[in-house]
């Protein structure tokens, strides 16, 4: 577990969100950096294919060390964090034993994580939990997947007693921005099946997600002097909010859950002349999906009837769907995961992912995969945490699969 936590702490105060302004892939230098890393430490362990290529995939293999014939598994975890809040110098802590009490994260700025707000927290009494100093995010998300990933490598390197067929290993650049399975080569990856290391609290098993899109709007004004404006200038941030009043107020992230699709905006920014808006589409069902991008459509339509030809431009986009339809002839990876969370000692908790994650898109590029926990809170945000023991469940999970796939084939 120290190894594990050194990795961890190591990881996170390398700086790699993502940035999906900059058309390059990876989006980020410091995601290439740590690509680079990741490589020197996988040759270190003896893994001597890896590498990193031009697009900041990393890829290596744990070759078998049994003569059975049995399926390829590959793990998979991705190198960027999250750009929608500061990943910049991240000071991880670890509070070791937790009694329990609130975390006082920053006391100079009074940022305190509350048991009150953050209740998830008290189920980890006596465990060592690891948190910021309340200003980064930590990034959790996914480099606690990576620290797993890694540490399994290294223990299945050193305990050879330990049977297995080939593992293939990949760490993904720009998860974050929907772009991780871009330049993904399933071919070369060679694996039959997969799981991204990338989930939440301890136990998750996941194979459902949301069927994702992206919508840019952007709202046309036209200026005039106020003094003289009657009849002439058009607001495009009174059109936005217009438009805005129109979405159905009870979808949103804030009011849904489990099954529950939504519309959330993400951005809003503009003067008189000109607004841009972005707003991401979510929705397990396809056909409520697609009535969504339709309502969106037709509520754009609408402004357009009031005020004219091209007022509000809309550009949507689909991002990745889901991964339940590519995973359900193949339930027996998901048994397989299941058997070893069981055999470790943690009780699965499958239930759909409200997000994205690049198992879903591999899955639909011919590589099933669904997504097993990292072990961390509060994702994208300054109360972000992660129990070290989780990340430890995570890395036995790990190897138990490997060990389970080959015991299941003989």
């Amino acid at each position: 577990m120290q190894g594990l936590l050194e990795r961890f702490l190591r990881y996170v105060t390398i700086h790699t969100q993502s940035d999906d302004c900059t058309r390059l892939t990876p989006s980020t230098a410091g995601q290439l950096e740590f690509a680079t890393i990741l490589v020197d430490e996988l040759k270190s362990m003896g893994l001597m294919d890896a590498h990193v290529d031009s697009n900041g995939y990393v890829m290596a293999t744990i070759p078998a060390n049994t003569d059975v014939k049995v399926p390829v598994i590959g793990f998979i975890a991705h190198l960027d964090t999250s750009p929608d809040f500061n990943g910049l110098h991240v000071k991880p802590r670890v509070v070791s034993a937790y009694d329990g009490s609130e975390i006082i994260l920053n006391k100079s700025k009074d940022i305190i994580l509350k048991t009150t707000d953050f209740p998830e927290v008290l189920n980890y009494i006596g465990q060592d939990i690891i948190v910021t100093d309340g200003t980064t995010l930590l990034g959790a998300d996914d480099k606690a997947g990576v620290a797993e990933i890694m540490t399994a490598a290294d223990y299945l390197i050193k305990n050879p007693d330990i049977k297995h067929g080939t593992i293939r290993i990949c760490f993904t650049p720009d998860e974050e921005i929907g772009e991780g399975a871009n330049h993904f080569d399933v071919t070369q990856f060679g694996a039959d099946f997969a799981y991204t290391m990338d989930g939440s609290e301890i136990g998750e098993l996941e194979y459902e997600n949301f069927n994702a899109a992206g919508a840019k709007i952007t709202v046309c004004g036209r200026s005039v002097h106020p003094g003289y404006a009657k009849g002439k200038m058009l607001n495009s941030l009174l059109v936005a909010h217009e438009l805005m009043a129109l979405f159905p107020s009870d979808e949103t992230p804030t009011h849904t859950d489990r099954l529950d699709g939504f519309f959330h905006l993400l951005s809003f920014h503009g003067d008189v002349e000109k607004s841009e808006l972005e707003y991401i589409i979510r929705d397990f069902d396809r056909d409520k999906f697609e009535s969504r991008k339709a309502l969106l459509a037709q509520l754009v339509n609408t402004i357009n009837q009031k005020y004219g030809a091209n007022t509000v431009v809309l550009e949507l986009k689909d991002q990745y769907f889901n991964m339940r339809e590519k995973i359900e002839p193949v339930m027996q990876i998901i048994d397989l995961a299941k058997q070893a969370m069981e055999q470790v000692g943690v009780k699965p908790i499958i239930k759909p992912i409200r997000g994205g994650t690049d198992g879903a898109r591999l899955s639909f590029m011919g590589l099933p995969c669904p997504n097993i926990f990292a072990g961390g809170h509060n994702f994208h945000g300054r109360y972000e945490f992660v129990p070290l023991q989780s990340m430890q469940k995570a890395v036995e999970v790990i190897v138990k699969i490997a060990q389970l796939n080959l015991q299941n084939n003989l």
